[in-house]
């Protein structure tokens, strides 16, 4: 594919320390693609201190569709899909987390629900089973889930579920803030659009550990929590606008 030429989809993948992880999930993406469209797939650096530059730097010399951005410090997962989504030559967008967990084979199953939808579809969330986390984490996301839940209403089970399907425009159409991305679906909800559902089975993570943790993060998001509630409340009914000829 020729890198000139704008491709049907752009696949982000923000990644902090993924060194092990990336040749595997590239060669997963484009198995799971090529069949399907054109595409391009941007990996966001988000500031790693292992070796995920020298193996982006390696695999473009045989992958034209790969692009590798690079954040000089670590701005998180929200600043990383960002950066990834306003660089992206395609006007649909997928994301998916860089450790291997999301399962490329399951796109072709995005795009048909992308397509069978109606045309107020906003997002296709991918919606996890069978976990592979530890036992602990499951915990967490389970608790999160059901507070955000009774908060925000959004109708999502596994709002945590960064494998996504979604229009460029509807995305660049939500308020920027640092945590957007555990809370996309109230977001595109808010802004009038619908959602579509896929059932992805979890993967154990290729390699390496999780860079995330829960007490670093339990009090910011409660926080956000509250403030998306407020943003949701503030939301007055969106006009349809009509062209008078």
């Amino acid at each position: 594919m020729n890198n000139q030429i704008s491709p049907d989809i752009s696949v982000v993948v923000p990644v902090r320390n993924e060194a092990g992880n990336i040749e595997t999930l590239v060669n997963e993406i484009a198995a799971a693609l090529t069949p399907c469209a054109s595409f391009e797939i941007i990996y966001v650096n988000d500031g790693s201190t292992d070796m995920t530059a020298d193996v982006l730097h390696s695999l473009r010399q045989s992958k034209p569709f790969l692009r590798h951005l690079h954040h000089d410090m670590s701005c998180g997962q929200s600043a990383a899909v960002r950066t990834g989504v306003r660089a992206a030559r395609g006007e649909l967008i997928f994301t998916l987390d860089g450790d291997g967990q999301n399962d490329p084979s399951f796109m072709p199953a995005f795009l048909a629900a992308f397509k069978q939808a109606a045309s107020g579809c906003g997002l296709v969330q991918g919606q996890r089973l069978g976990r592979k986390d530890t036992a602990f984490k499951r915990l967490q996301s389970r608790i999160a889930n059901k507070v955000r839940s009774a908060i925000l209403g959004d109708g999502t089970r596994d709002t945590g579920c960064g494998f996504r399907c979604f229009p460029k425009s509807v995305y660049l159409s939500l308020p920027y803030f640092d945590a957007l991305h555990r809370f996309m679906p109230a977001l595109v909800r808010r802004e009038g659009f619908e959602i579509v559902y896929v059932n992805v089975v979890d993967r154990p993570r290729l390699s390496g550990v999780s860079n995330y943790g829960f007490f670093d993060r339990l009090w910011v998001g409660i926080v956000d929590l509250m403030g998306v509630r407020w943003l949701i409340q503030r939301r007055r009914r969106i006009p349809v606008v009509q062209e008078i000829i």
